[in-house]
């Protein structure tokens, strides 16, 4: 309040037009409500201010009132400006509203804005980032000038929307132009949408190109390294945002703590948690998640209590780390209360995550029956997660009756995948039910699915290297299979007796 009492004493002193000097000094501070109560009661503001008001709402919200704004000063007669449209444009991408979008798209056009690269750039971006990226690529087609922002939003368009061969296709053909902005739009596009290799390897290439990754590039390919397992790449990953200052970002702190617990390093994760000075919800649910993943429900459980403690309100990913520690520990009575406390004393509902935790936790415990009237009571109809929990479950303890009800609904929501065959087939051979294991034969063939090749993923020096039963196709294969056999050789001279599950259909040929 002192600040702005200076900024309206300066004003007045020296005779400044107050209005305008004193809106503007407003935004800077920022005291948004001080600024826009001048500019109501200011008689025919000039459009620098109106798009002042704009851009800071814009940026800060709320975007709405770019919306309005922009209606009154329509209502008045007022010509918006080249200036105006970029961050009129960017309250619409915030707000996904396409419609707004194209009627300012159309205002634009007959005012003769159109060919302006900086309006168009921020065209193509609320186009992509509203899901419309025919229209981005039709005003990006148009554009007789096209500068690196401009191809940039229409990559990040696509890669976000998982049409990552076209977002590659723009980025090739951007050639020596590519900023980091470019690469990190490809690197989180894979990572996003699955492709964790590829992420990897583009990062890799990113690197040996002489770009320096920034905060968003490294938070984006650390949740990749996670599920690869690639420990190595992380962890250098880690030195590198510790050298470059990018370490107390919280997104790529909690990318690390993520990282970490899913390589199973869990001390590494306890030591990054620790060190983030202010952590949030997400932190606290990466840690929980952790813990209780690698068996250590009692730590979970503790920094559940920890989290409260501090002033930090759980949420429906809370839980889930959560219940799942409860499931590790087989803890059914208090698995059961935290799955109350969710509603009775959060107001967090339920959801599909919850539920698949819980029949876990019943079905590890061997409460299948219950399990599986939860299952069935559930509000919101069962995905192929849940039933395969079930068939899960039915297998460890060999339940033919509703294995036999939960493969039935896996074999219509996944009639591709062969694992739940498998599955079953197991659950029929250890009850010697031998009629089954044979009619999952014939299922099979008539639906000419194979059983997929097992395969492992090990990291060396950066490398990922993939390995399939009895494969060959390794150039160190030969090295590799001489010390499995020594090591073998080794264990049975101190008494270890390999002991190999049988699986009825290893091996099977349809």
């Amino acid at each position: 309040m002192n600040r702005i009492r200076q900024v309206h004493a300066y004003a007045l002193r020296n005779g400044v037009e107050q209005t305008k000097f004193l809106i503007t000094k407003l935004l800077e501070i920022p005291c948004i409500d001080y600024a826009r109560a001048i500019f109501d009661r200011a008689i025919n503001p000039e459009l620098f201010l109106y798009n002042k008001l704009i851009q800071h709402y814009s940026s800060h919200g709320p975007c709405e009132q770019c919306l309005s704004l922009y209606s009154s000063l329509c209502r008045l007669g007022r010509l918006p400006n080249e200036y105006t449209f970029p961050f009129m444009l960017k309250a619409c991408a915030s707000l996904l509203s396409a419609g707004d979008g194209r009627k300012l798209h159309t205002h634009i056009v007959k005012l003769g804005f159109g060919s302006d690269v900086f309006v168009s750039t921020a065209m193509i971006d609320m186009y992509a980032k509203s899901g419309c990226l025919d229209d981005a690529h039709g005003v990006f087609d148009e554009m007789p000038e096209r500068d690196v922002p401009s191809w940039n939003s229409l990559i990040g368009g696509y890669a976000r929307l998982g049409r990552l061969n076209i977002a590659k296709d723009l980025f090739d053909r951007m050639g020596c132009s590519r900023n980091v902005i470019s690469w990190t739009s490809v690197v989180s596009g894979y990572a996003q949408n699955g492709q964790y290799h590829e992420a990897v390897d583009m990062y890799v290439k990113m690197v040996e190109e002489g770009l320096k990754p920034n905060h968003v590039t490294i938070a984006s390919v650390l949740p990749a390294c996670a599920h690869l397992g690639a420990l190595d790449m992380g962890e250098r990953i880690d030195v590198y945002a510790r050298e470059n200052d990018y370490f107390q970002n919280i997104f790529v702190s909690n990318a690390l703590v993520e990282m970490y617990a899913k390589c199973g390093k869990i001390d590494s994760a306890r030591r990054v948690f620790s060190q983030i000075a202010e952590k949030n919800v997400c932190s606290w649910n990466s840690m929980i998640t952790g813990l209780a993943v690698h068996g250590s429900w009692r730590d979970a459980l503790t920094l559940f209590e920890d989290m409260q403690s501090e002033g930090f309100i759980p949420d429906d990913i809370t839980f889930v780390g959560v219940l799942c520690a409860c499931t590790h520990g087989g803890l059914v009575k208090q698995g059961r209360q935290y799955f109350n406390f969710m509603k009775s004393r959060f107001g967090i509902l339920p959801k599909l995550e919850h539920y698949s935790c819980m029949v876990d936790l019943l079905g590890r415990a061997g409460l299948l029956r219950e399990a599986y009237e939860m299952l069935m009571k559930m509000p919101m109809k069962p995905d192929s997660v849940v039933w395969g929990t079930l068939l899960g479950a039915c297998s460890f303890h060999a339940n033919v009756e509703i294995g036999e009800a939960a493969a039935e609904r896996l074999f219509e929501l996944e009639p591709w995948n062969p694992g739940n065959y498998v599955i079953m087939s197991n659950i029929y051979a250890a009850r010697s039910r031998w009629d089954g294991v044979a009619r999952i034969r014939l299922r099979m063939k008539g639906r000419s699915l194979q059983k997929a090749a097992g395969y492992s993923l090990i990291e060396e020096d950066g490398i990922l290297h993939k390995f399939i039963v009895e494969d060959n196709s390794h150039p160190y294969s030969y090295q590799i299979y001489k010390l499995l056999d020594e090591l073998t050789s080794q264990m049975k001279l101190v008494g270890y007796v390999p002991t190999v599950e049988f699986e009825t259909l290893h091996g099977i040929s349809l």
